[in-house]
């Protein structure tokens, strides 16, 4: 299978595909698609990678992810149960290259606009699960109706980007190759000390090659990059393990010292580790 770009398998001439996947793991290659993906996480959580965001998804989550947005989800592969998620893929001009820029229609506006970037559902999520619900036993003109009226809760939702940079070429197989690779061995090691010359060596490019190649496609270094895999990692088990000390995770999470992870968790959350545990336990 091509890690990118990826085709969705669907019929000739259908214009919306709904797909159930329940697996032990979701697809795991960073890929990209030129359907507009809406997803609803009935079981399971991971990590998702969209663009250049690195975000946790777990169960009851709504997710939006762009037409060409390369992406991977990760699942959390301690968790016995199968994993569950419900999708919808279509294109924009599924339904007629100007069907969506009907004025009745001009309240899905704001959804495509935030679709560039993916986003993740805030607010209207029991309505717009309990639409996702039907969909199973619907024909594909009810089908349709359903995706219309997800479209209308979404872009009436609170959101939340998923990424704030995506690379505007398509990737070549090997660079989606490349660029899994990369990812993988992250996400991987990321508890461990990684220096250049490994993960250049994973790249298969020199040191400079690959820092000029990975800041190009996500407008970060890479070291940017593990540092937000190590917080996102180091959230989840501040949440799911209270009997673990905040210096312990973070050396669990590839942190040298307290006080470089504390500075670096506080610049990309806002709040210290200390005040994330309290926020959530309050």
């Amino acid at each position: 299978m091509k890690v990118l770009p990826f085709k969705i398998p669907k019929p000739k001439n259908e214009a919306l595909v709904y797909q159930i996947d329940r697996e032990q793991v979701f697809y795991d290659q960073l890929h990209q698609h030129g359907e507009i993906q809406i997803s609803y996480v009935e079981k399971g959580s991971g990590t998702l990678i969209v663009g250049d965001g690195i975000n946790e998804y777990k169960a009851g989550d709504i997710l939006v992810i762009g037409s060409f947005v390369p992406h991977v989800f990760r699942s959390d592969t301690r968790i016995k149960e199968a994993s569950l998620m419900h999708t919808l893929f279509f294109n924009r001009d599924s339904f007629g290259k100007d069907f969506f820029k009907l004025t009745d229609l001009s309240s899905t506006q704001n959804f495509f606009k935030k679709s560039v970037y993916g986003m993740k559902v805030l607010s209207n999520k029991m309505k717009i699960t309990a639409l996702f619900q039907l969909l199973s036993n619907q024909n594909k003109v009810e089908q349709i109706s359903t995706l219309l009226l997800i479209i209308n809760q979404i872009a009436k939702s609170k959101t939340t980007p998923l990424s704030s940079f995506v690379y505007q070429k398509s990737f070549t197989d090997d660079e989606g190759k490349r660029m899994s690779d990369v990812f993988d061995y992250a996400m991987e090691h990321y508890h461990k000390p990684i220096v250049l010359d490994e993960i250049a060596e994973t790249a298969n490019m020199s040191k400079n090659a690959f820092c000029r190649y990975f800041k190009k496609r996500t407008n970060k270094t890479f070291f940017q990059f593990l540092i937000e895999i190590r917080i996102e990692n180091s959230c989840k088990l501040i949440l799911n393990h209270p009997e673990l000390s905040i210096s312990l995770i973070s050396e669990q999470c590839g942190f040298n010292n307290i006080a470089n992870f504390n500075r670096k968790f506080k610049e990309l959350k806002a709040i210290t580790p200390t005040q994330f545990r309290k926020q959530f336990k309050a």
